[in-house]
């Protein structure tokens, strides 16, 4: 999207060099104004010129005072010349610009927001409860400033547009949060809880961690982009079914993983079943018929298979019986 974001090109002037300056006209100007008014009652000349130098650079001074500015790493100040926009200044120090400029200051830190799990629907229509974490911070203060109403949105409770830093950056986050709240919305109805509600293969909330987090920084990013804001980084930091079906869906969890246990049981008490018949065989320990070879896999397989530890029964007769 393109920025009409500009650098500020007008005068900057050294802010303690003008520091100086304003306190020599600030001790010299009242002292020429006392000297022409000493003058009134003397033969010594007119005293109308000292008195009326004193008076306007008294008001001088009063208005170069005005014209002062520090900024910290990391901060900007957008300069406005009776409402048109004239550029931003981000140059760290002290400085002195004409006091007629207007200028609002903004932070281009980096912000954190930890959104509270909400709850939406997900594909397939299952209730989650979904949270996130975002890291961002202000990159193009033009649209900060006059593409989003960032200073009615600041309005004090008095009724006052807000105007300080504070007031416009808390403003700017209310912002971040709607968007980011939108976005997780559209997000998580894409796609399903996890592969049991989600076809096979396809990409799930729970599975697809990193794709997700990835295709959710990619909306947020073209969400905030109207806002002049950066997304440094979004995750989901929260996902669970909501209350009032999670008894359900994890009654369901632990029969799928009962069942995927039984599975890997079976397989590995059938591969063992098999080896212990291919040994006997083999080694010509026993000649086992079709029967007893049943009776043995049956028992094999209870021991293999069972919750509870067999109880061995040893026989003392033979095969023959």
């Amino acid at each position: 999207m393109e920025t009409k974001e500009k650098r500020f090109e007008g005068t900057v002037l050294n802010g303690f060099f003008m520091l100086f300056v304003n306190l020599v006209l600030t001790l010299g100007c009242p002292a020429l104004f006392i000297y022409g008014l000493v003058l009134i009652d003397s033969d010594y000349g007119s005293p109308v010129p000292y008195i009326v130098a004193g008076l306007i650079g008294i008001i001088i001074t009063i208005i170069l005072w005005c014209g002062f500015m520090m900024l910290e790493p990391n901060e900007a100040r957008v300069i406005t010349w009776f409402g048109k926009y004239s550029g931003t200044f981000s140059q760290a120090g002290y400085y002195w610009i004409n006091p007629f400029y207007g200028t609002k200051k903004l932070s281009l830190r980096a912000r954190n927001l930890d959104a509270e799990p909400i709850k939406v629907n997900d594909k397939v229509g299952n209730p989650v409860m979904i949270g996130l974490v975002l890291v961002w911070k202000l990159k193009d203060t033009y649209k900060a400033l006059f593409e989003v109403d960032t200073q009615t949105m600041a309005t004090s409770a008095q009724g006052q547009v807000g105007t300080d830093v504070k007031s416009i950056m808390n403003a700017l986050e209310k912002f971040v949060r709607v968007q980011s709240d939108a976005a997780l919305r559209q997000v998580a109805g894409q796609y399903a809880y996890d592969d049991e509600d989600g076809g096979a293969g396809e990409l799930t909330l729970r599975s697809g961690s990193e794709d997700i987090n990835d295709l959710l920084e990619q909306k947020l990013d073209d969400r905030l982009a109207l806002a002049g804001i950066e997304v440094v980084e979004a995750r989901i930091n929260y996902l669970a079914y909501a209350p009032e079906i999670a008894a359900v869906m994890l009654r369901r969890q632990q029969a799928s993983a009962i069942i995927t246990a039984r599975e890997k049981i079976v397989e590995g008490a059938v591969s063992m079943v098999k080896m212990a018949l291919d040994k006997l065989a083999n080694e010509d320990v026993v000649e086992l018929d079709d029967d007893k070879k049943a009776a043995m896999v049956s028992n094999l397989l209870v021991v293999l298979c069972g919750d509870d530890s067999a109880q061995p029964v040893v026989n003392a007769g033979t095969l023959n019986h």
